[in-house]
């Protein structure tokens, strides 16, 4: 008896820890305060940011400020319509560019982004960073490292609250939070999000995209650049972790209609 009401009561607060994903509707698991969160994220951005070069005062890094000002108008919009904006609570946006040659970006809670040098080159434009910045950035709204860091806590740590967690077991919780996040023991390098997360990624990208001003259909073009460029002795780091397939290039063009009623020029 004893056994079934505690499973009733893990059952409960388990649905009582669940929260709707913008765009896709889909219910997500969360247990993690957001607070507690912004401010692991901060600190490791901070700490990515003091180990790597930032680069100021250029056309390129002027255009990672600007295609991402116009997503994070997008973004902010699309919850304040949609009544989500506490989603967005604590959020100090930040839109960095990075000297490395690596093709990637990412981006952490809080709307703390890095674009990497690398990956300039594909994008070509504003539009086509704007499918990076898009997707990083969705997976920080959509809060996917939350949902994995909840999944890891009841998967690693027998669902313990957090605040326990990180008093009992500091080190376990920071790698944790690294590994949720995307990240792995070196800040800024990234561990794969699920097909699933990936996919959401995609879908409230290319919305947010298009409401910033963006046209969704140069998304699938952008796509099959980043399948190109894999094309050699090793993928670059962002295809490493974002499969970029022929499924999923189809699966973007499906939702590009759509991403296009968000369209305006």
């Amino acid at each position: 008896m004893k056994m079934k009401v505690s499973l009733l009561l893990i059952i409960i607060f388990l649905l009582l820890s669940c929260q709707t994903v913008p765009i896709t509707g889909r219910q997500q698991l969360s247990l993690i305060p957001s607070d507690t969160i912004l401010s692991m994220s901060l600190q490791s951005y901070d700490e990515f940011l003091s180990r790597n070069k930032v680069i100021t005062d250029t056309q390129e890094s002027q255009m990672v400020r600007r295609v991402g000002q116009r997503i994070r108008q997008a973004v902010e919009q699309y919850m304040n319509e949609n009544n989500m904006a506490d989603r967005l609570q604590g959020y100090k946006w930040e839109f960095n560019l990075i000297e490395d040659k690596s093709i990637n970006a990412w981006a952490m809670p809080g709307g703390k982004v890095a674009v990497y040098t690398g990956i300039l080159p594909v994008a070509k434009d504003d539009t086509g960073l704007a499918v990076v910045m898009g997707h990083e950035i969705a997976h920080a709204v959509a809060k996917h490292g939350d949902e994995r860091m909840s999944q890891g806590l009841i998967a690693e740590m027998g669902g313990v609250a957090l605040s326990a967690a990180l008093s009992q077991n500091p080190g376990e919780t920071t790698n944790l939070f690294m590994a949720a996040y995307g990240l792995g023991t070196q800040v800024g390098v990234l561990l794969p999000y699920s097909r699933l997360q990936e996919s959401e990624a995609d879908h409230l990208g290319l919305v947010f995209m298009a409401m910033a001003g963006y046209d969704p259909r140069i998304a699938a073009d952008f796509w099959r650049r980043m399948a190109a460029s894999k094309q050699g002795a090793s993928p670059p780091e962002f295809l490493s972790t974002h499969p970029a397939d022929a499924s999923r290039i189809k699966n973007i063009e499906e939702l590009t209609p759509e991403a296009l009623r968000y369209y305006s020029k």
